[in-house]
């Protein structure tokens, strides 16, 4: 995997930083792009940073930007990319939007409607990482030592961001791209009362899960979010608690050649790491 110039968007991010790091470690030039801090200045919303994000690159990592409606950015950049010579697109979807729906499910189609197989959807569920770091979750765990959900005992994929950057890179990479669709997960689904009592484990402090209503969610998070976000977070919860997340895949062992993290591994090296 070398040779060729990759474009990583959304590189100083959870999944873009790494796809950053393990395409130069396997030979690639890249070019990292966000708002700040990268190789060059690039936002969804301004135009005119396209183009020198695109020069000369063949391959690019999309990092959709923030929110649901996100086609109307992003689609017109994939044109832009394909008439500059990019070969390969690689675009961060969700497990959540399959292609057609809302949201990035939007762009998954038009990538597959406006020209050549020459692209890959990464769907990847939960992330482990939304436990540590900035998400919300988090910070449950931190200031209020509990995870509240609206989830019931609905189970989840959780997959490590690590795992999702390693297929990543492939999908940039290879030769021959390794699907065009890929649902990314853990090796197990767990519902988020299993996570309370791994991650207590883990950091040696108990956990606990307290599981409300989406209505008695949307109440909580609106005292820190838009009421809009909140209810969308509240929402996702019940698509969890329906069941629609209770599924593992084996497409991250398939695409790298070894197994993906389990949510235990995870949580030992994140919260000895963190003291």
């Amino acid at each position: 995997m070398s040779g060729f110039r990759a474009l990583v968007t959304g590189a100083t991010g959870t999944t873009g930083s790494r796809v950053a790091a393990g395409a130069r470690s396997a030979g690639a030039e890249v070019r990292t792009a966000s708002r700040h801090g990268s190789d060059v200045d690039f936002d969804w919303h301004d135009r005119g940073t396209w183009p020198a994000a695109l020069e000369g690159c063949d391959r690019a990592y999309l990092v959709p930007p923030a929110g649901l409606v996100v086609a109307p950015l992003m689609v017109p950049f994939i044109e832009l990319a394909r008439r500059n010579g990019v070969e390969r697109l690689v675009l961060l979807g969700n497990s959540v939007f399959p292609m057609g729906g809302p949201g990035v499910g939007a762009v998954h189609q038009a990538l597959a409607e406006g020209g050549p197989d020459d692209f890959v959807v990464l769907r990847p569920s939960w992330f482990m990482q939304n436990v540590t770091g900035k998400h919300y979750l988090a910070r449950m765990v931190r200031d209020e030592d509990r995870i509240v959900t609206a989830t019931g005992e609905g189970r989840v994929g959780f997959v490590d961001a690590d795992d999702i950057a390693a297929v990543a890179v492939h999908a940039l990479l290879d030769e021959k791209r390794p699907a065009t669709e890929l649902v990314l997960t853990g090796p197990e689904a767990l519902s988020y009362r299993r996570v309370a009592q791994v991650v207590g484990a883990a950091r040696g402090r108990p956990v606990a899960f307290e599981s409300v209503t989406p209505a008695e969610l949307v109440e909580r998070l609106a005292r820190t979010y838009p009421l809009p976000f909140a209810q969308a977070l509240a929402e996702l919860d019940a698509v969890i608690a329906a069941g629609a997340e209770d599924r593992v895949t084996p497409d991250v062992k398939r695409v790298t050649g070894r197994p993906p993290r389990s949510f235990e591994q995870f949580a030992a090296a994140a919260f000895w790491s963190a003291g």
